[in-house]
C-alpha cells in the first residue's frame, strides 16, 4: 500500500496522554483513530444518524499491523478508503503515515456490518450511504 491509493484524508493530532510509558503512542490508539475518522466520514459525508436512523453500522472484525512508532506532539495523517463493499457490509481500510516525515506507521481494516436497529439484522445499505462509499472503493 502507499498512501496514493486513500482516497479520503485527515489529519489527526497526537495528544499528550496517548503516548504510554514506553514513550510512543499505545496501540489502542490507532483503533480508536481509524474508528473515528471512519464513523465521522459516515456522520458528515455520508448523512449516516447512528442515533436517530433505521440502521446501525456494527465492527464485526477489526486489524492492524504496527510499522513504525509515533509519539506526541506528531500528527498522524490518516487514509480512508473502502476495500470491499457488499450488499450489508464494507471493508474500510486504513494507513496511518507520521506528519512529520510521512512515515508509514499502520495499517488496519475495520469490517462494519449494517443491521436494523431494532433487530439488528443485517440490512442491505441505503442511499445515499452506498453512493458516498462507492465513490472510496479502489480498484
Amino acid at each position: 500500500m502507499n498512501n496514493g491509493d486513500y482516497l479520503h484524508w485527515q489529519t489527526v493530532p497526537t495528544r499528550w496522554k496517548d503516548n504510554d510509558l514506553y514513550g510512543h503512542v499505545n496501540n489502542t490508539v490507532h483503533y480508536s483513530l481509524m474508528d473515528t475518522a471512519i464513523n465521522e466520514w459516515m456522520i458528515k459525508t455520508a448523512g449516516f444518524d447512528p442515533l436517530r436512523g433505521d440502521q446501525i453500522a456494527l465492527c464485526v472484525e477489526s486489524h492492524c499491523v504496527y510499522k513504525a512508532e509515533v509519539a506526541f506532539p506528531d500528527t498522524i495523517e490518516l487514509g480512508l478508503r473502502v476495500g470491499k463493499l457488499g450488499r450489508s457490509s464494507v471493508r474500510w481500510e486504513a494507513g496511518l503515515y507520521r506528519g512529520s516525515d510521512a512515515a508509514l506507521i499502520a495499517e488496519g481494516y475495520f469490517v462494519h456490518v449494517f443491521v436494523g436497529r431494532g433487530d439488528r439484522r443485517p440490512a442491505e445499505i441505503v442511499d445515499p450511504v452506498r453512493a458516498e462509499l462507492q465513490k472510496l472503493v479502489i480498484a
